[in-house]
C-alpha cells in the first residue's frame, strides 16, 4: 500500500485554517527558553499563530467520537438483538466506528529478531541517548557478529519514527542500526526550551558522536539538509567522528531541481501565511502546555486532501474484507493506518524555519545556510563518501533534489560519489515496501561496505550502486 510522503512538511490544504483572526504574541511568550539572536530572519521575530487551531480540532474529533460512538452502540444493540443470525455488516460497521472514535498513539516498534545468514537472532531496544526532544535508539543484536555502525536520522515531519520499521528490518541483518526518535512536541514542557533547525543539526552531530568514530550516516526525506549541514560541519572541525559515509535518500536538499506541489505551495505563500494559518499553541492537559506546535493533526489532513479517493477506498476494502471473514487483509490495512493515523506535533519553530530555509530560500543550495552564526560548507567535505537515493515517480522529493547534493559536495573525489534512481518507486517506496527490500536496501549495504573495509562480517546481501 502506498503512503503520501513523510518528508512533505507544507500543507498542502487547512480546513482549520482562517478560523480566527490571527494573534501577535511577543517574542519571549513565542518562543520560551530561546535567547533573541537564536531566532534568524526579521521574519520570525514577531511570531503569530492560530489561537483556534487547537481547540477547533478538539471540539470536531469530540463531535466525530460522540458521532461514532453512538453509532457503535446502536451496531451493538441491532446485533444483541440478532443474536446468532446477525448479518456480519454490523460487526464490520462497528469495527469501522470504534476505529473513528479512538486516537492513535505512538506505535511500537516490533522488532523482536532478525534473520542473519538464516540464523534467527533477538533484538533488543536500548536507549543510548535520551535528549529534550528526541532520543538515539540502538537495535541490540543479540549476536557477536560485527557489521558497520548506522545511525538511520528519521523525519521530524508529523509521523514517528516507527514509520521506519521496515527501513530498520531490512538493515538490521548487515548493520549495527541506531535512529533518531523524536519525541511529540506537546509532551515536551515548556521548560526545555525551544528546538530549531540550529538544534536539529546539534543533534545529529550530538547522536554521531554517541555512536562513535567510523560509523555511517542514513537520512530519509527531511533530514537530509541537518545531516548534510552537520557531516559539512564535523569537516569543518576535524572532528574523530565524522561518518565514513553518507546515503541520502529523497530529501529535499535543493528543491528548485524539480518543482512538485509541495513546493509550489511553498514558494507562493510568504511565511507569515504559515505562522498565521498552521501553527497553534498546546492547550492545557498536555505536558507541553503553551507551547508553539506546526500540529501533527494538521500535517495528516494535508496528507489525506492529497488523495482523499485513495483513504475512502482503503477503509471500504478493510469493511469488505471484515465482512468476508478475511482477517489477515483486514489486519494488514488496519495495521498500516493504526500507524498511519499516529501522528506528532513539531515545535513551530524548526517548521517555519524549514519553511523558510528549505523550500522557499534554498539556503544551503545557495552556499547561505548558517549553523550558529557559521556558514555550512559541504564543499569542505572529503572523508565521508556519499550516495543519493531518489524514485523516479516520487512527487515529494522529486528526482534532481537529492542528486543536487553532488554538485553541493564538490571537493569529494569521484570514487567517493554514488547514486541511484529506483524505476517505478514513489516518495514512501523509496524507504519501504517492493522496491526497498529488493533493490534499494542491498545497493545502501553495497555502498557502505565498498567505503568501509574493516573486515566485517560477509553482506547477506548487497549491491554496489553505479558511481555518479
Amino acid at each position: 500500500m502506498q503512503a503520501v510522503a513523510v518528508s512533505s512538511m507544507v500543507p498542502l490544504s487547512n480546513p482549520l485554517a482562517r478560523t480566527a483572526p490571527v494573534s501577535s504574541v511577543s517574542r519571549d511568550d513565542a518562543y520560551v527558553g530561546s535567547t533573541p539572536s537564536e531566532l534568524p530572519g526579521e521574519q520570525l521575530r514577531k511570531q503569530r499563530y492560530n489561537p483556534m487551531l487547537y481547540s477547533s480540532h478538539q471540539a470536531l474529533r469530540a463531535g466525530q467520537k460522540l458521532t461514532a460512538n453512538m453509532v457503535s452502540a446502536g451496531l451493538t444493540m441491532q446485533m444483541l438483538m440478532w443474536g446468532a443470525l446477525a448479518p456480519r455488516q454490523l460487526s464490520a460497521t462497528r469495527d469501522l466506528c470504534d476505529r473513528v472514535a479512538r486516537d492513535y498513539p505512538k506505535p511500537a516498534w516490533k522488532i523482536p529478531q532478525t534473520s542473519i545468514a538464516g540464523k534467527i537472532v533477538g533484538v533488543s531496544e536500548e536507549v543510548v541517548q535520551d535528549k529534550a526532544f528526541g532520543q538515539l535508539l540502538h537495535f541490540k543484536r543479540d549476536t557477536d557478529r560485527q557489521d558497520p555502525r548506522l545511525l538511520i536520522v528519521a523525519p521530524m515531519s508529523g509521523h514517528h519514527a516507527t514509520l521506519l520499521r521496515e527501513t530498520v528490518e531490512q538493515l538490521l541483518p548487515n548493520h549495527d542500526v541506531y535512529i533518531t526518535d523524536w519525541k511529540d512536541a506537546r509532551e515536551v514542557p515548556l521548560s526545555q526550551g525551544d528546538f530549531g533547525l540550529d538544534d536539529y543539526i546539534d543533534y545529529v552531530k550530538d547522536f554521531l558522536k554517541t555512536v562513535g568514530p567510523g560509523a555511517h550516516v542514513l537520512a530519509v526525506c527531511q533530514p537530509t539538509v541537518p545531516t548534510l549541514a552537520a557531516v559539512s560541519e564535523l569537516e569543518a572541525e576535524g572532528a574523530a567522528h565524522q561518518p565514513r559515509s553518507m546515503t541520502l535518500m529523497a530529501g529535499p536538499l535543493d528543491t528548485r531541481a524539480a518543482a512538485t506541489e509541495v513546493t509550489r505551495l511553498a514558494e507562493r505563500r510568504p511565511i507569515s501565511w504559515f505562522e498565521s494559518n498552521v501553527i497553534g499553541k498546546v492547550p492545557d492537559g498536555y505536558p507541553g502546555a503553551g507551547r508553539l506546535v506546526y500540529p501533527g493533526f494538521v500535517q495528516l489532513t494535508s496528507f489525506m486532501a492529497m488523495k482523499p479517493g485513495k483513504h475512502v477506498k482503503s477503509h471500504l476494502d478493510m469493511l469488505n474484507a471484515l465482512v468476508a471473514q478475511d482477517q489477515d487483509r483486514a489486519d494488514k490495512i488496519k495495521g498500516f493506518y493504526d500507524e498511519y493515523l499516529a501522528v506528532c506535533d513539531l515545535p513551530a519553530r524548526f517548521y517555519l524555519e524549514t519553511v523558510q530555509q528549505v523550500f522557499q530560500e534554498h539556503s544551503l543550495a545557495e552556499g547561505r545556510l548558517e549553523h550558529r552564526g557559521k556558514r555550512v560548507d559541504p564543499s569542505c567535505i572529503k572523508r565521508t563518501a556519499l550516495l543519493t537515493v531518489e524514485g523516479d515517480k516520487d512527487d515529494i522529493s522529486a528526482p534532481g533534489q537529492t542528486l543536487a547534493a553532488h554538485q553541493m559536495c564538490s571537493g569529494l573525489a569521484p570514487e567517493h560519489r554514488y547514486h541511484y534512481l529506483q524505476p517505478g518507486a514513489g516518495h514512501y517506496g523509496i524507504f519501504a515496501g517492493r522496491s526497498w527490500r529488493e533493490e534499494i536496501a542491498p545497493r545502501v549495504t553495497g555502498f557502505i561496505r565498498a567505503i568501509d573495509t574493516q573486515g566485517y562480517a560477509p553482506a547477506t546481501e548487497s549491491k554496489l550502486p553505479e558511481r555518479y
